[in-house]
């Protein structure tokens, strides 16, 4: 399996009902594209849930890499290159299993944090998820980037709280969820 995401920020006086038309009208798109897990269609709007600022940010994850081939190399992804520009795409390596049924979300808590140098990994993957397993209901993604040794946890929640808010990081609304075939 990998992630990726690409993170488009928009204006601050950005209208934000354009990237939710355009994901009303065309997230059905990548519902069953092959090789695709699932889509989370992931916005931030200012001001909202302590967000600086207004982006697009969806998450893919993939069964492998045909799929992202196929989307990055096959004209998918150039409608975001016409619309957006070039973007980074960033890619993670899933650490572990990740929730079955992701349906029933509408938000993403992203916390971000780095793999220290050390002398062993043997006991890193334990240790982060102790570190992570802040929220004891929450199902969550926890991807990692050996070229840049950071990690990346996706919490997934159905409603906000007040102690979503709280936590550092970044809260995304899910727009929509493709799945694939």
């Amino acid at each position: 399996m990998i992630t990726t995401q690409y993170k488009i920020t928009l204006p601050s006086d950005y209208n934000m009902n354009i990237i939710k038309d355009r994901v009303t009208n065309n997230g059905h798109k990548t519902d069953g594209f092959d090789d695709l897990i699932f889509k989370l269609y992931l916005i931030t709007e200012k001001g909202e849930h302590h967000n600086l600022q207004n982006s697009y940010c969806p998450l893919y994850l993939w069964k492998n890499y045909n799929g992202l081939n196929k989307f990055l190399f096959e004209g998918y992804y150039d409608n975001i290159l016409s619309s957006f520009g070039w973007q980074q795409v960033q890619v993670g390596i899933p650490l572990m299993d990740p929730p079955r049924n992701i349906k029933p979300y509408k938000y993403v808590l992203h916390v971000h944090d780095r793999i220290q140098p050390q002398g062993s990994l043997r006991q890193t993957k334990e240790e982060i998820i102790k570190k992570i397993s802040q929220f004891q209901h929450a199902e969550y993604i926890l991807t990692y980037n050996p070229d840049k040794w950071e990690y990346d946890v996706f919490y997934l929640f159905s409603e906000i709280s007040n102690i979503i808010e709280e936590k550092h990081g970044v809260v995304y609304t899910i727009l929509h969820i493709s799945q694939g075939n």
